[in-house]
């Protein structure tokens, strides 16, 4: 099943989450040098990479919410992508929080405020799988007839149509 919501050939939703995902998870990173470091830099770019983070994953989830709107009901996909969204609507919250608990001082994040991020990326980690089992797994947001010599998106041409082609030899 292709994405509905797609750019140049390609899902949007896959396309704009790698943002979100880098930029919350790097975060943490921040926050981790920060907390062996105590360089106050490293707490404020930890703060503006939530922030970033926050809205990319924001505008990801429109276009998640447009596939999986496009999903078979009773299907084990549709149950999957719901729990992929809402498990990252929760990752989402959790960063938010801890962006907001860091608003008067955000140089210099406390230790909770660290660890609703730690809880949010291992919640990322499953959600993400969850993300990849409904691509790798389920094919959502695959184009029909997807195979390794496939013509470009850009071409117009439908993906199966190298391979009918190869078929007929």
């Amino acid at each position: 099943m292709h994405s509905k919501a797609r750019l140049f050939g390609h899902p949007i939703h896959q396309m704009l989450i790698v943002f979100p995902l880098g930029l919350l998870a790097t975060s943490l990173v921040f926050d981790i040098v920060y907390l062996a470091t105590g360089n106050p830099k490293f707490g404020d770019i930890s703060f503006w990479m939530i922030a970033s983070g926050i809205i990319g994953g924001l505008l990801s989830a429109v276009f998640g919410l447009i596939d999986w709107l496009a999903i078979p009901s009773q299907t084990r996909a549709k149950r999957i992508g719901a729990l992929h969204g809402i498990g990252n609507v929760i990752v989402t919250g959790l960063f938010a929080v801890s962006w907001l608990l860091r608003y008067d001082a955000p140089a210099t994040p406390q230790t909770s405020h660290i660890v609703l991020s730690a809880i949010a990326v291992a919640l990322a980690l499953v959600t993400g799988w969850l993300g990849g089992e409904l691509v790798d797994r389920l094919a959502i947001g695959v184009d029909e007839g997807a195979h390794p010599d496939a013509p470009s998106s850009l071409s117009g041409r439908p993906a199966r149509e190298h391979a009918v082609a190869s078929a007929r030899r």
